[in-house]
């Protein structure tokens, strides 16, 4: 009998606070149709996309472990540039060929990227995700550590039905409110996407000329040049200063091989210019990969403020056009990724001994990495920036 009653009573304390967060919602919905109504949407616009929808806890889970910032590199690489991937690509690659050509002419990116971009984003368009993009958006804008993210999206979404570019229906994607063969959010899509058969709509769910060139412009006005190639994977001379490896820091190819710095795959002089700009990146630590990326990199960095993820197109879009894409040097596959609590117990701990991570919320972005490094030179370890258990265990210590 005290189990039934215990039971009955932790169901009554789930409900009581489900209904709380809905009353909670509720409130944050009015004050946020104050808000759009304000940025120009209309009250029938407003009406049509808010009737029935609800909080999406499923969002919440999702937005705290997104797999390119929660699982060890090597196996993020492994999925997105697997066999299956390359094959995919090169099929849809040689079933497009003419368009993508067209577009890569006209907006100066390669058509591998392209194609690898919509291989990472929808598995060239097999799974364009099935998540209410409203209610998404509503969701990160309610509640968490992206509300601004969330509320600035919803309006965009709204107005993208407002403008009639796309129905209420339609808005479906990622969990994050993403859409499209190349998972356009909201506002990328209102800047970039592109009409590209003329027929008057930019259609970037079932049109593969519209999707195609539509990322391409996206990138191409990120700085994406198609005759500079992203980077290139190199070897680093012994007692290398791993503070070099930062955002911060871009030197001249040239540089770089005055330093030690040498290609695994050949000498970096004769493949790339010499006076190419680029930084190095150690995503692994320095027991890993190294490698010098350029400024076709950080244009995939605006798509997806991802290194995995921008790797993973580099690597997949080289596999492609029939290039070695994957890394040479071997992962230290040994290592295993930190949890959510162990990532905030890292950045606490960067807090604690005064180097400051930015906000403790488990995400090893550039300001956490960039509090790791001081810590590391302070203690004589290799400043790479690499969140490892190893390195929380000697901050705890």
């Amino acid at each position: 009998m005290k189990r039934l009653f215990a039971g009955i009573a932790s169901l009554c304390a789930a409900c009581s606070s489900a209904s709380a967060q809905s009353n909670d919602f509720a409130v944050w919905l009015d004050s946020f149709r104050a808000e759009a109504s304000a940025a120009g949407i209309s009250e029938a616009v407003l009406d049509e996309a808010f009737t029935g929808v609800t909080v999406n806890e499923r969002v919440f889970e999702l937005n705290d472990n997104q797999p390119e910032f929660t699982r060890a590199i090597w196996d993020y690489l492994d999925t997105a540039v697997s066999d299956r991937n390359i094959a995919d690509g090169r099929a849809a690659l040689a079933e497009n060929r003419i368009a993508l050509s067209l577009i890569d002419e006209a907006y100066g990116v390669d058509a591998e990227t392209i194609v690898a971009i919509w291989g990472l984003e929808s598995a060239y368009g097999r799974i364009l995700g099935d998540y209410d993009a409203i209610q998404a958006l509503a969701t990160l804008g309610f509640e968490g550590r992206r509300t601004a993210y969330g509320r600035s999206q919803l309006i965009g979404a709204l107005k993208i039905i407002q403008n009639g570019y796309a129905a209420r229906s339609e808005l479906k994607g990622s969990w994050a409110g993403a859409m499209g063969h190349t998972q356009f959010i909201p506002t990328t899509y209102l800047a970039y996407a592109v009409d590209h058969d003329g027929d008057g709509r930019r259609n970037i769910w079932s049109d593969l000329g519209d999707v195609f060139a539509s990322t391409a412009n996206y990138l191409s006005v990120s700085g994406y040049r198609a005759d500079e190639g992203w980077g290139v994977e190199t070897r680093l001379p012994g007692g290398f200063d791993y503070a070099l490896a930062g955002v911060s820091v871009k030197k001249p190819i040239v540089e770089w091989v005055s330093l030690g710095v040498e290609g695994v795959r050949g000498d970096l002089l004769a493949a790339f210019d010499p006076n190419l700009r680029a930084r190095l990146i150690v995503p692994a630590g320095a027991r890993g990969p190294a490698f010098l990326v350029f400024e076709n990199f950080e244009a995939i960095l605006k798509y997806n403020r991802s290194t995995s993820y921008a790797l993973a197109v580099a690597m997949l879009s080289d596999e492609i056009a029939g290039r070695d894409g994957r890394a040479a040097t071997l992962w230290p596959r040994e290592d295993r990724p930190l949890s959510l609590d162990e990532r905030k117990a890292l950045q606490r701990a960067l807090a604690d001994r005064g180097y400051d991570p930015g906000p403790v919320d488990g995400i090893v972005g550039a300001g956490t990495r960039a509090a790791l490094r001081k810590w590391q030179k302070d203690a004589g370890r290799p400043a790479d920036g690499y969140a490892s258990a190893a390195v929380l265990e000697a901050l705890r210590q």
